[in-house]
């Protein structure tokens, strides 16, 4: 359990998150974390520790029972759970012509495949057909990489859902967005409301109703803080469900891969266990295993942060290889590679990461992954995620500079790991383990000099129940790992300079969400107004030092089509604002600095002298 410390400290930054007007008027998904406001300038131990405690605030109860704040143990989020668990139930019992669809857009489109292949496979255990499906904005090719210009499409969502259940008589829709924000999730849910004969909407996020998204977007007539609006209306009726618990800001501001897509898995994997305990094993949906529900995910945090050297470690390792110009790989089986290979994609949107930074594969590739366009490596080697893949293309260029991090089970075949970990060895001597383990089932003393002891291994408690319940073994693998790599991949970026205090300042500003908060961001550190952070951001983008008449007046969607083409971005306009300088010479002095604070700084002691 945490200690008193951890927990008066995680208090104390609630207290100022929660108190009125902090960093108003943004939502709580997109404000700063008191918690890690100078994690650009720590260690890895730190920045494990700051992590450790941010996570930790996913399951924070109530700090006033009246607070405005319902956060994941609160008695109406619970009381939804449970509602929403016996739609599942109910479909489950007379499946039908019925289908469960899980749809978000980037972390949160991703989160909803792997639950949706999950647990087909719990019902392909009970010989029964799958009823789950997923939409993921942009398709199957943004499971691997950022595609963010279809999540502003309301048009579109409402499209893909359409078209994923015709003929369905009753559908359970999730619409996952973090921010309360996705148009794409806004036109699906609007298709849902005008549709109830049919459909059941659930919104799943993590701000409060009344901070959802509220700007126009470009060709609908809606805003999502509306459509949120039709859903409260209907929450009597039981027609229509939100799910909002407010699990606190992120440790790097507005990364929702962090706690929003931690508390997406914990949230909705509790009520599907729950649903198909209740069809599968005739247990009660009560708020008793709700509660117990989540409490079991609280202990995976536990069990995974009690490891914080270890993981610290390997935290100092990949940010030493960033920093050498080297990569970071993960090599995977299972559903732990899948999340290596989720975890690896999400640094180009969030750092403006290189996509050969950090890579994923798996052993299988799409045979194992079960994505619905099935192989995908044609489409560019960023999609070849197969172990043969990584031996093929990276072992034979390998070096010292590169670390390479196996993540495995001890129901993987350990032989396979084996003979892999040997090729690797031959190329760099930095390579890591990350491997779980449970009561009964241990590895062979070997991984300890296959793996140089370079090991973070986790024991658990195997469950004692039926063949659902070793189903929640791996998913409780899976969250524990994707901490860790998240740790790992955040770590590691921080560490070669690419967070600004506690900010993603160097972000790929494509899609309206993202354009909006590097304005933002500018705006905090720098003082200026919004019309002034948008000037700067333009002319960083074009790479111009005079806006044209076209490039003041273009709609949001072409900037942020131009903006898959340029770099620093964010970065280049900040040190603009602050120092007053040139657009190049900006660009010349983030060149020499790669670490955006020194950079910041260098300007403006320049300036100064």
């Amino acid at each position: 359990m945490p200690g008193q410390q951890e927990q008066h400290s995680r208090s104390r930054a609630a207290q100022e998150w929660e108190s009125p007007g902090y960093e108003s008027p943004l939502p709580v998904t997109e404000q700063s974390n008191p918690l890690s406001g100078d994690i650009d300038r720590a260690g890895p131990g730190q920045i494990v520790r700051v992590l450790q405690e941010c996570d930790a605030e996913v399951f924070q109860g109530d700090l006033e029972p009246d607070s405005q704040y319902k956060r994941l143990y609160s008695e109406s989020v619970v009381q939804n759970l449970k509602k929403v668990a016996e739609r599942v139930n109910a479909i489950l019992k007379d499946p039908e012509d019925c289908l469960i669809v899980l749809s978000g857009c980037g972390t949160s489109g991703r989160i909803a495949f792997l639950l949706s292949n999950t647990f087909n496979r719990i019902l392909a255990s009970h010989q029964q057909r799958p009823v789950y499906s997923y939409i993921i904005a942009g398709g199957d090719r943004a499971l691997l990489t950022s595609q963010e210009a279809p999540e502003d499409s309301p048009s579109l969502g409402a499209q893909v859902l359409k078209e994923t259940c015709v003929g369905k008589k009753n559908v359970l829709f999730i619409g996952i967005t973090c921010g309360l924000s996705a148009p794409f999730v806004a036109g699906q849910l609007d298709f849902c409301l005008n549709n109830l004969d049919t459909f059941t909407p659930v919104l799943v996020g993590f701000n409060p109703a009344h901070m959802a998204r509220n700007e126009p977007t470009h060709g609908w007539p809606h805003t999502f803080r509306q459509v949120t609006e039709r859903m409260l209306d209907m929450l009597g009726t039981q027609r229509a469900f939100i799910l909002n618990p407010v699990v606190g800001p992120e440790a790097i501001s507005g990364s929702s891969r962090m706690k929003g897509g931690t508390a997406t898995k914990v949230l909705l994997e509790s009520l599907l266990l729950l649903g198909h305990r209740a069809a599968h094993t005739h247990r009660e949906i009560n708020h008793q295993a709700i509660l117990d529900c989540i409490r079991d995910y609280e202990r995976v945090h536990e069990i995974t942060y009690s490891r914080i050297e270890d993981l610290a470690g390997v935290v100092g390792k990949a940010g030493m290889s960033l920093q050498k110009q080297g990569h970071v790989y993960y090599l995977g089986w299972r559903t732990l590679g899948v999340m290596g290979i989720i975890d690896a994609s999400e640094c180009v949107p969030t750092f403006g990461a290189d996509p050969w930074d950090i890579r994923g594969f798996m052993d299988g590739g799409f045979s194992e992954m079960n994505n619905k366009d099935g192989n995908l490596s044609s489409l560019g080697p960023e999609f070849s995620i197969d172990h043969k893949d990584f031996v093929n293309n990276i072992l034979p260029s390998l070096g010292e500079n590169d670390t390479v991090i196996f993540i495995f089970t001890v129901d993987d075949d350990f032989g396979d790991v084996e003979k892999l970990a040997d090729q690797v060895k031959l190329k760099t001597s930095n390579v890591q383990a990350i491997c779980h383990e449970h009561r009964g089932h241990s590895f062979p003393t070997k991984v300890n000099d296959i793996f140089l002891s370079n090991i973070l291994k986790i024991n658990w408690i195997p469950p004692a129940g039926d063949a659902d319940d070793s189903f929640f073994m791996r998913l409780q693998w899976e969250l524990s790992t994707k901490w860790i790599l998240n740790a790992i991949s955040t770590g590691a970026h921080i560490l070669k300079g690419k967070v600004y205090k506690n900010y993603m300042i160097d972000l790929k500003v494509t899609n309206s969400k993202l354009y909006r908060r590097a304005i933002g961001i500018l705006q905090r550190f720098s003082g200026c107004s919004w019309m002034q952070g948008e000037r700067a951001l333009l002319k960083a983008l074009y790479r111009v030092e005079e806006l044209s008449e076209e490039m003041a007046t273009a709609d949001v969607s072409r900037h942020t089509r131009a903006a898959n083409m340029s770099d620093r971005v964010v970065p280049t306009a900040l040190v603009v604002l602050q120092t007053g300088c040139s657009v190049s010479q900006a660009q010349a002095q983030l060149s020499e600095c790669p670490v955006i604070r020194d950079a910041v700084e260098a300007c403006l002691t320049s300036v100064c002298h």
